[in-house]
């Protein structure tokens, strides 16, 4: 789809406020197509008033700017990859993947109610999120078209990168926050902060070069640690240090608490792009790293030596689908399914101390469905387990074990001297 094919047309463009979403929206306007802004509110922590954004794309030409709330919707999705423990290469907490799933779900559901036709965004040819909305959009909507400026040869013969849309915006004095001096780029939410590009793009660049926005490196956080209380109720966080909350209210606090003990934060990756090129990236989840610390010691107890085996497997191919925007797909509807009985047996509290980026086991209590016996593990005399009961256990694997001798199967260089 060319931009030709859009003149005269009203169109849908999912606007995150930034460089791409000004140049793109007075771009847009300049041929000739009507611009209908619409911007997720997924809690971006780097926007002090989110209707600032309203105000910019409105001031960028578009006709008519909405504002969708979907904080709900992307902190339920978070109770998912938190119950899923799935994190993708080098502990990516996909806090920009999942969003963009939510956030194209929130943009069909707006353009179904305006009658628009066609979903505009403004993500680059070389990454990720250009294949999340296109997925999303074709699996949810496969009746609504989408055009991506950024695989227009109309568009790229003006704009080359971030320089030229910069000078761009300047000329038209559009109000946009980036400048050629800013060193990386920032993607926020509720979740957490992907920084990437510009100097980041030089593994010479340390990943604490970044400004943190969601709490301090651990080398800056306080000398003194802090307890911190998650109460789950079938895999819900209920309570955190006894107050009651709900998902969005649950994040919010993690982060709070967890930020500022320097918990998730510059988790450097050089991760694997689903259009197969490698790229560099330095997160911020501080408030998912806490709660999935907090599920996983949780799980610990809970899950047996069969089904954590099994759960292994899926948090990654989860991590997976979430990263190269397949969410939604049958493969996901499976893995989150094979997810719910984890989630019903997931209720207790849990205590841990943060310090200095550290999570640390303090307790744990009224975990309903713990496998865990203090009896029967315990190296005491106490109990109903007998020490003698594993002499039968023993001569039957012992069995197996001498066979393979027997067999020759061992290696030789191990049985010399024996």
């Amino acid at each position: 789809m060319t931009v030709h094919e859009l003149k005269g047309k009203r169109i849908a463009l999912a606007a995150s406020g930034g460089l791409d979403s000004c140049t793109v929206t007075r771009w847009l306007c300049d041929q000739g197509v009507e611009v209908v802004s619409v911007t997720a509110d997924i809690g971006q922590p780097d926007e002090l008033d989110i209707d600032d954004i309203r105000k910019r794309m409105l001031a960028c030409g578009a006709v008519e700017a909405v504002m969708v709330d979907l904080k709900a919707d992307l902190a339920e999705d978070a109770l998912v990859m938190l119950t899923a423990n799935a994190t993708y290469e080098g502990g990516y907490w996909n806090t920009t993947g999942i969003a963009r799933h939510v956030t194209t779900r929130g943009i069909l559901k707006v353009m179904a109610e305006k009658n628009l036709q066609v979903m505009v965004h403004g993500a680059t040819g070389r990454g990720n999120d250009q294949v999340r909305f296109q997925l999303v959009a074709n699996m949810l909507g496969p009746e609504y078209q989408v055009y991506a400026p950024w695989r227009d040869d109309a568009f790229l013969e003006n704009f080359g990168g971030r320089r030229e849309m910069i000078a761009y915006c300047e000329a038209r004095e559009l109000p946009i926050t980036a400048t050629q001096d800013k060193p990386y780029s920032t993607d926020a939410n509720l979740l957490g902060l992907t920084h990437e590009a510009g100097k980041l793009e030089y593994l010479d660049v340390a990943a604490d070069f970044i400004d943190p926005g969601m709490g301090v490196f651990p080398k800056d956080a306080p000398d003194q640690p802090e307890a911190f209380q998650l109460e789950l109720k079938m895999g819900r966080p209920s309570r955190i240090n006894g107050e009651s909350v709900d998902p969005v209210e649950a994040i919010l606090k993690a982060n709070e608490i967890a930020g500022r003990n320097g918990v998730g934060i510059g988790i450097h990756t050089v991760e694997n792009r689903f259009v197969g090129i490698k790229s560099r990236g330095v997160y911020e989840s501080p408030g998912m790293s806490l709660l999935g610390a907090c599920y996983e010691l949780l799980l610990q107890q809970i899950l047996d030596r069969r089904a954590r085996r099994f759960y292994d497997a899926l948090s990654p191919l989860l991590s997976e689908q979430i990263y190269q925007g397949y969410y939604y797909d049958l493969a996901s509807q499976m893995i989150r399914s094979a997810l719910k009985p984890v989630q019903d047996v997931l209720t207790g509290t849990i205590k841990v101390s943060l310090y200095k980026g550290n999570v640390t086991f303090q307790s744990s209590e009224d975990v309903t469905h713990t496998l865990y016996s203090s009896e029967l593990s315990s190296m005491e005399a106490i109990g109903d387990y007998d020490h003698r009961d594993s002499e039968g256990l023993l001569n039957v694997l012992g069995v197996g074990a001498k066979s393979l001798n027997v067999s020759g199967q061992m290696e030789k260089d191990l049985l010399n001297g024996i």
